[in-house]
């Protein structure tokens, strides 16, 4: 489980996270929806430990995540634009996270074989696709099986055989028992995957509930339509 509470963050006059508070349950796919600016990166990062809020609290499994690094060892995070040292091969990139996480991970040549990423390991990193690098991601964010899983736009850039894939292993992943928070602009891919949905806007929740009820507190049937509704609202 994963818990925030009254989070606040300001960039100079610019206040981006005000007061926010949300349970993500174990269990669960909780999808984060709004417009751009609305505070959703800055919300996954305060939870990584990648931003540190100005006021409020973040709870992992329970413990303190605020300026606790251990934590981090709880979450696979797989970022929407992934970045890695564009001299060593995948493999090695593989190895290095694995040193620096202190395991080897598990299941580690089902992923490779489930994101058909056998050649690509062997190749520097610079030379990769967006699509295989995000594969790569991928099977960083659920390779040590962390018990949270924080997927930003996982599937921009993959092909629809590994997106498959990739949203099979999300459902997988849902069913053990994982805490899943995910964002995309692709309303379809949340419908079919998300339990619940957080809405944000301008750094402030909206609606936090599940697929229904939001359905019907807007009276639409589609994720898309029932958002745009909310946003229009507000």
């Amino acid at each position: 489980m994963v818990e925030v509470e009254a989070l606040t963050k300001r960039y100079g006059t610019l206040e981006v996270l005000k007061g926010v508070s949300a349970r993500f349950e174990p269990g669960r796919v909780t999808a984060v929806v709004g417009p751009n600016a609305s505070g959703k990166t800055t919300l996954m990062k305060c939870i990584l430990g990648l931003v540190v809020p100005d006021g409020g609290a973040v709870r992992v499994h329970g413990e303190n995540a605020l300026g606790n690094p251990a934590v981090r060892a709880k979450i696979g995070y797989m970022p929407q634009d992934p970045r890695f040292p564009e001299n060593i091969t995948g493999r090695e990139v593989v190895a290095w996270i694995q040193e620096l996480r202190g395991s080897r991970g598990r299941d580690l040549e089902s992923l490779i074989e489930r994101f058909g990423l056998e050649a690509a390991l062997s190749q520097p990193t610079r030379v990769l696709s967006g699509g295989t690098r995000q594969k790569l991601s991928a099977l960083l964010a659920f390779l040590f099986d962390p018990p949270v899983l924080i997927l930003d736009e996982p599937t921009a850039g993959l092909d629809p055989l590994a997106s498959s894939r990739f949203k099979d292993l999300v459902a997988a992943s849902r069913d053990a028992g994982k805490t899943i928070i995910m964002t995309s602009h692709v309303m379809s891919e949340l419908e079919e995957l998300a339990d619940r949905v957080l809405f944000l806007l301008e750094g402030t929740v909206i609606f936090s509930g599940g697929l229904e009820e939001l359905r019907e507190r807007t009276g639409e049937a589609k994720l898309e339509r029932a958002v745009a509704r909310l946003m229009e609202g507000a």
